[in-house]
């Protein structure tokens, strides 16, 4: 079921789910809801288990600038936490997760927000830009390598040949047919040709048809024939 997704995203509700997520767990990413009141603390030795293995955690800020103002105390609290837990931010990537297009901001505010919960400048920008793109390319490489170490990008495959259009074909079936029916046709005349020269006798010239009719007109008024000169 997970290998039709591009980006796989878990988002953990309790502190074994998180362990979980983060140790074993087969995902790109752990979305968390900072806005609500976590029942547990982040802690080094768990984060940096996702961090080595190349997963990203992602940090929404859209839903708690439309809420109330306890949500936003909740997400600043647990920004900071997490921050703190990934020694400056390591890993961290920051998304709007919004559904309407007021919530979102512009990348350098982004940046801004995230100072105030402790992320320094440098490392905000590439939780917008770097970290972001290295979840995609390190995704694709899960789904299309080979131990997400070695990328066949072309294996020798030979081209797909090209069906001929509709139109080609119907062409090449009407001159098909056209050199059938000549040839049935050179058949038909080479068997005539056969036949007169072997059953009938051979045409009479002019001359002689001429030399034959004055002859028949002589015996027809009884006179002898006479050999024409």
């Amino acid at each position: 079921m997970a290998n039709n997704y591009d980006i796989l995203a878990l988002r953990p509700v309790d502190e074994k789910t998180f362990q979980h997520a983060c140790g074993t767990a087969d995902c790109d990413l752990i979305s968390l809801d900072l806005t609500q009141r976590l029942g547990y603390h982040f802690k080094f030795k768990t984060v940096s288990e996702a961090v080595k293995r190349g997963v990203r955690f992602e940090i929404a800020y859209s839903q708690p600038l439309l809420a109330d103002p306890a949500a936003k105390r909740n997400l600043i609290g647990n920004a900071t936490g997490l921050i703190r837990a990934t020694r400056g931010g390591r890993g961290i990537i920051i998304s709007s997760e919004a559904t309407k297009a007021v919530g979102c901001r512009a990348p350098w505010d982004v940046v801004n927000l995230a100072a105030i919960w402790g992320l320094a400048q440098d490392r905000g920008y590439e939780a917008v830009s770097k970290e972001a793109r290295s979840v995609v390319v390190s995704a694709k490489l899960k789904r299309t390598s080979f131990r997400g170490v070695v990328d066949v990008v072309y294996g020798g495959e030979k081209p797909a040949v090209k069906e001929q259009p509709e139109k080609q074909g119907q062409k090449d079936k009407t001159k098909v047919a056209a050199l059938k029916e000549d040839n049935t046709k050179k058949r038909k005349s080479e068997e005539v040709d056969d036949t007169t020269t072997d059953g009938s006798e051979k045409p009479i010239s002019k001359r002689e048809q001429k030399r034959r009719a004055h002859k028949a007109r002589l015996e027809s008024l009884g006179q002898p024939s006479t050999a024409a000169p």
